[in-house]
């Protein structure tokens, strides 16, 4: 199994951010969802727009772990939503396959991660990069861990940093800063 990372560059993120905005919308929706609702790849892939259309929630029902899962959406989530739902039915999926209404597979949405790697020369990018871009930056502006422990249903500080990619931070820099 391949590990993948959060992307850590605030500066590399913004660029992806404003390049999928110019040329591929529904790529730009499917990076904000999955950064601003810290949601897996699984849940976000099932949503459709009357789940987030002019809501300040969304409310699911989390496919791994079975539990209802209420999110709020962020202000700049709900702006990227506004704009993209706009000509949208309630029943269309938010990521959906060549206008027909049926939802991308994980399989695309990983090429998706795989493509944006390539471009943006990022290594192992995958579906739970987003998540863990999110729990990544929000650890880093607020050191909150006990909130993303929730965030993310894990039982254990440890857990939660080796999953947003601290733990192997720190294990780098020690060994980049070593010095005898």
């Amino acid at each position: 199994m391949n590990f993948v990372e959060p992307i850590r560059d605030i500066d590399i993120f913004h660029d992806i951010q404003a390049t999928l905005k110019r040329e591929n919308i529904i790529n730009y929706v499917l990076i904000m969802t999955g950064t601003y609702s810290a949601l897996r790849i699984s849940d976000i892939l099932k949503l459709k727009v009357k789940d987030v259309k002019d809501k300040k929630y969304i409310d699911i029902r989390d496919k791994k772990t079975g539990k209802r899962n209420i999110i709020e959406i962020n202000p700049q989530l709900r702006e990227v939503y506004k704009e993209y739902c706009l000509e949208m039915d309630q029943e269309d999926y938010l990521f959906r396959k060549d206008n027909i209404n049926k939802a991308i597979s994980r399989t695309t949405a990983w090429r998706i991660m795989k493509d944006i790697g390539n471009r943006f020369k990022i290594d192992n990018l995958g579906t739970h990069t987003l998540r863990k871009t999110f729990g990544y930056h929000y650890y880093k502006q607020t050191g909150d861990i006990a909130t993303l422990m929730k965030i993310f249903n894990h039982s254990k500080e440890s857990t939660t940093l080796k999953y947003i990619g601290l733990t192997q931070d720190t294990i780098n820099k020690a060994r980049r800063d070593f010095r005898i």
